[in-house]
């Protein structure tokens, strides 16, 4: 009797936990991604403000998988699935077919429908979104040290985040402490008053997901490190030199993008029925109505718990990894337990509903400032920051990460320094604002722009993986 198979498409919290959990199970896993690392998002904004370097907070797939014999990693794109051939093909022309499907490809950023805004504000979803975000803002201060300009010079020192929920606050927290704290120490005629940076909001609070008094604590922890907070703000258009609020506009070096994430593009592809976001409505089981077989987790389903609809958060998707995973390895011993006929001696167990068990939410704000909530109870400030700090080491992946993750924070907490202060790639340095800022003609961008999207290289790697001394 061949083994079971089951593809798995997508590398992040949810498929990595599916994956992990069939460990030993009779059963012949597929792992499918884009990338080759899983990342781990959550510390990304520390990656992009100089905090981090990529390889340590990716991990190489294969890498975590290579004691897993029934685990195979196959590195490409999902272009199309078939849940009534039960068939997933990929972009190289590969079928997979499958026994049994987990969908958990993610979310890409969301721009709600202004996509030219994609070219002139950097999402913060990818590692490339991570070191454009960086070598902006290490690029602006570079050009901001020889402007005459007084006008350009306080736009290159202007950073705007938009979107006000734990991402958003968190990079503006980081923004305000890396320019303030740590690069104006290296620099000559720059000084703090040049510097600013924005964080706007278009609902009537920061944090909307936490509790009132904690958003208020929040707020106040931004504005104490030089965070100017705009809350029932919309932005009305993004430009190359900065973004436009109505008739008010902030001329800028560097705009973020924080304000929401939509499913990825593969959901569409799918026959079955999809929310308002694109994401997939699935059963209490986390699988596709009238498709057992065929399950979708993390930030591509749409799953009903109570009133409202689960959010499209790490812990979800890892508990519903490992739902998923566990389900699968009760059915397949059911399956196994036949008599000499082949019958099986009892039928397939009934499958008991997914629950989340919520774990509380937490953001840090800044150097020994967080929020933290849990089951009614709030915390902000120092206890809650190391309490942050525990948790986001224990869900790192490998051990690896989590000491290269605690000696980085402990440099950075002792010295007050960032240690990847690296710009590489494709950058000019006779750039203006206003200009176009790239090396090659056909790459041209506005001061707000991100770098040209492009693979990370082996180059890439190294240089954001290799030690640096502090300048």
């Amino acid at each position: 009797m061949p083994r079971p198979k089951v593809v798995v498409v997508g590398g992040g919290f949810g498929g990595l936990n599916t994956a992990r959990k069939l460990a030993r199970a009779p059963v012949d896993v597929t792992l499918v991604d884009r990338t080759n690392h899983h990342l781990f998002q959550p510390l990304l904004y520390q990656v992009a403000t100089a905090g981090l370097s990529v390889p340590e907070v990716a991990v190489p797939i294969r890498g975590i998988f290579n004691k897993q014999r029934n685990v195979k990693t196959l590195f490409g794109e999902v272009v199309s699935v078939d849940v009534d051939a039960r068939l997933v093909k990929l972009g190289s022309g590969v079928s997979l077919p499958y026994d049994y499907l987990v969908l958990a490809a993610g979310a890409r950023t969301d721009y709600r429908g202004n996509d030219s805004w994609e070219e002139l504000a950097i999402g913060l979803k990818t590692a490339t979104d991570a070191l454009n975000v960086r070598h902006r803002i290490l690029h602006n201060f570079e050009l901001a040290e020889s402007e005459n300009h007084e006008g350009r010079r306080k736009a290159l020192l202007t950073s705007v985040v938009i979107g006000g929920g734990a991402t958003g606050v968190e990079l503006a927290g980081a923004l305000s402490e890396l320019s303030r704290r740590v690069l104006l120490r290296d620099f000559r005629t720059l000084q703090p008053s040049m510097v600013r940076v924005v964080l706007i909001e278009r609902a009537d609070r920061v944090l909307g997901n936490f509790h009132p008094k904690l958003s208020k604590a929040g707020k106040r922890q931004l504005e104490e490190l030089g965070v100017e907070v705009l809350v029932s703000t919309s932005v009305t258009g993004i430009d190359k030199q900065g973004v436009v609020l109505g008739e008010d506009r902030i001329d800028s070096g560097l705009v973020a993008w924080t304000s929401g994430v939509k499913t990825v593009p593969l959901a569409t592809a799918v026959a079955a029925e999809r929310d308002h976001q694109d994401r997939i409505i699935v059963g209490d089981d986390c699988a596709i109505p009238g498709h057992p077989e065929a399950f979708v987790i993390g930030d591509m389903a749409a799953f009903k718990s109570g009133d409202g609809w689960l959010p499209g958060l790490a812990p979800v998707a890892m508990q519903q990894g490992r739902y998923v995973a566990k389900l699968i390895r009760r059915e397949m011993r059911a399956a196994r337990n036949v008599d000499e006929s082949g019958e099986p001696r009892r039928s397939p167990p009934s499958r008991k509903p997914f629950v989340y068990f919520d774990k509380g939410s937490m953001a840090t704000v800044g150097r020994s400032r967080a929020v933290m909530q849990y089951r009614g109870f709030h915390w902000s400030g120092f206890i809650a920051w190391m309490a942050w700090l525990v948790v986001h080491l224990l869900f790192l992946v490998s051990f690896r990460s989590r000491i290269l993750v605690l000696y980085e924070w402990i440099f950075a907490y002792v010295a007050n320094r960032r240690g990847a202060r690296i710009i590489e790639g494709p950058w000019s340095i006779n750039g203006r604002p206003g200009e176009a800022n790239a090396p090659l003609p056909e790459q041209k961008i506005g001061l707000t722009g991100s770098p040209p999207q492009r693979p990370l290289t082996a180059t890439d790697w190294r240089q954001n993986g290799a030690r640096r001394r502090p300048s």
